[in-house]
């Protein structure tokens, strides 16, 4: 499944020096209905990370003044790269992804998380290879501790 997206799109730069890069597509259409949409890729060429917002009149990504070494100009027609930023439910392990599956409320969780959170979660599943029949133990944690909507393992 290819989730990378490139479009062109007028910027504007805040009185804060922040660029407004708006967003010409649904997020949730593209990538699956999340709360928030960490995600990476590059604008005007210069890498960047960052999360979409979604506001009245769109989605949006805002760029801090430090994101680049040559700041655009408000009005600048730009060249837009993004894809989701870490793991997404797509690229899970089948057990994993049915376990989100059977509980939404963990599942919607799991989606809002930064990537570190996502990845960490799937590294500590991971760690059970040598004793396979242990993995179901972390994951209905995970889950469990998802639904009370902590990012990590205690």
């Amino acid at each position: 499944m290819d989730t990378q997206r490139r479009f062109r799109t007028t910027v504007s730069v805040d009185q804060r020096g922040r660029t407004i890069v708006p967003i010409p597509f649904d997020p949730d259409e593209a990538w699956g209905a999340k709360p928030r949409h960490p995600v990476r890729g590059s604008v005007a060429g210069c890498s960047m990370r960052g999360t979409v917002e979604k506001q009245e009149d769109g989605p949006l990504v805002t760029l801090g003044p430090a994101w680049t070494q040559v700041p655009l100009r408000d009005g600048a027609e730009v060249e837009v790269v993004l894809e989701p930023e870490g793991p997404q439910r797509a690229d899970l392990a089948p057990d994993i992804a049915a376990a989100l599956d059977s509980e939404p409320d963990a599942a919607t969780f799991f989606d809002s998380l930064a990537q570190f959170y996502r990845k960490a979660w799937l590294r500590w599943i991971d760690s059970t290879k040598r004793n396979p029949e242990q993995r179901p133990v972390p994951i209905a944690e995970m889950v469990r501790h998802l639904q009370e909507g902590r990012k990590e393992r205690p």
